[in-house]
């Protein structure tokens, strides 16, 4: 990419909230942390620690959708949390939905690649998910820019 990314990837989940970042080129996502999502105040105010220590500009919260792409519950879920999340971060913040349908299945299917069990998994998994979430973004984003007509 042309300019420099600062995005953060969102895993919502009632329990824990995965987070990861775009390297400074917008070229890949790096896990960042698991946030307990119990107390919302809490996980919000951490978040915007972590939008303000890494200068984010832009917000890609995965949204679980049905297998078949519709909406439900848990969608409103994130939407919700992400109306409390905007009112605690910078209005100039940028927000993305995007698909995360299969994005935990793939990244256990990645943690397995390297080594880790469900079970040693657990800690990281959230964050592993918005890893591809965002990297789902990134490569959007690239993409995008490879189809500008070369003058």
């Amino acid at each position: 990419m042309s300019d420099w990314v600062k995005a953060l990837g969102i895993d919502y989940g009632k329990a824990r909230i995965g987070l990861a970042a775009s390297d400074d080129l917008g070229m890949l996502a790096h896990p960042v942390e698991t946030v307990p999502a119990g107390d919302r105040e809490s996980s919000i105010a951490r978040i915007a620690e972590i939008v303000e220590k890494r200068g984010i500009l832009d917000v890609v919260v995965g949204l679980p959708l049905h297998m078949n792409g519709d909406e439900g519950l848990a969608v409103e879920g994130v939407r919700k949390f992400v109306k409390h999340l905007k009112k605690q971060l910078p209005e100039t913040i940028r927000y993305h939905e995007i698909d995360e349908r299969l994005s935990t299945s793939m990244a256990m299917d990645k943690l397995h690649a390297a080594g880790r069990t469900a079970r040693n998994a657990k800690s990281i998994i959230d964050q592993a998910a918005a890893v591809e979430i965002l990297q789902q973004w990134l490569d959007q984003q690239a993409g995008e820019e490879a189809m500008i007509p070369f003058e």
